[in-house]
């Protein structure tokens, strides 16, 4: 076990060592980490964004929000100053902090693609209630031109993308992409480093799919697999998501069975959930917002 955290550590060392920061003309910054061969994890404002760059030229998973579209061009070049703008731009899910520069990317010949929700999504006009926001429908040049319902692979600089759509969980469009040569994962919003989950109801998603769909995640990785999340600032490994995961899990268990015991939402919200949970409310998703999510959805 030392000798595994030892590895684990001197990994970790390594990347920070090696991530870059890129700004553009307005000063935002976009860090730069490499992960392995020519696959590098983008850090901006919104999702994690994963970018191929090789000899088949660039591939992209996801693409944070509109406004950062020159910080992520700006990134681009600092990794390959011959880069050109990406062939294929992959999409995890239809949120606007990871689909936002799909119109910026296919203007300069890029081709989108997603599962079959999330072109649905969208296309057409979404109230995310629990939001208290609306969402109107995208540009046509942002929606994805190749769409699939269940999985698609990709052949690119060397590798073989899997694009394999996990239903439910997150949203009703969730796609992991499984860069199989190099052992590394893009699992979208099905894991937020520290936090509380995000599971968006009003889009399909649920929480007890959200929890089947995590573990088979787990299930399908290795040790040794690299995995880049949708919100947290460092790659992760499977003993990383493992213990997030077991974390979740006990904390709707908490919730369902004080709510079974005959307590009301508004009363598990003013217990709590332990000091356990102090840091994950710090998050996107606070303690409140997350106990109401899992009472609707459970």
């Amino acid at each position: 076990m030392n000798k595994i955290l030892t590895v684990l550590a001197s990994f970790a060392m390594s990347l920070a060592a090696s991530a870059s920061l890129a700004e553009d003309a307005t000063g935002k910054q976009v860090q730069v980490t490499p992960i392995k061969g020519p696959l590098y994890m983008l850090t901006g404002q919104g999702g994690r964004v994963v970018a191929s760059v090789g000899e088949d030229g660039v591939l992209l998973v996801d693409g944070d929000y509109a406004a950062w579209s020159d910080a992520y061009s700006v990134a681009l070049e600092a990794i390959d100053a011959d880069a050109s703008a990406p062939r294929f731009m992959l999409n995890t899910h239809w949120h606007g902090d990871h689909t936002g520069n799909n119109g910026f990317w296919a203007e300069q010949g890029a081709v989108v693609m997603a599962h079959e929700n999330i072109y649905r999504r969208m296309s057409t006009r979404q109230e995310m209630k629990a939001r208290g926001t609306v969402v109107e429908p995208s540009p046509a040049l942002a929606l994805p031109v190749v769409t699939y319902e269940d999985s698609i692979a990709v052949r690119f600089n060397g590798d073989v993308i899997q694009a394999q759509h996990f239903p439910n969980g997150h949203t009703d469009g969730d796609s992991v992409m499984f860069f199989t040569e190099q052992n590394v994962v893009h699992v979208g919003d099905l894991f937020f480093v520290g936090a509380f989950p995000f599971v968006d109801l009003d889009s399909g998603g649920d929480v007890l799919g959200y929890i089947a769909n995590v573990e088979q995640v787990l299930a399908m990785i290795d040790e040794d697999t690299l995995i880049v999340p949708g919100h947290g600032k460092s790659l992760m490994t499977k003993q990383d998501y493992q213990a997030w995961v077991s974390a979740i899990k006990a904390s709707v268990s908490l919730i369902s069975a004080l709510l079974e015991d005959g307590m009301t939402v508004d009363e598990v919200i003013e217990r709590g959930l332990g000091t356990a949970y102090a840091s994950y409310g710090q998050g996107f998703i606070k303690e409140d917002f997350w106990i109401r999510t899992v009472a609707a959805g459970i």
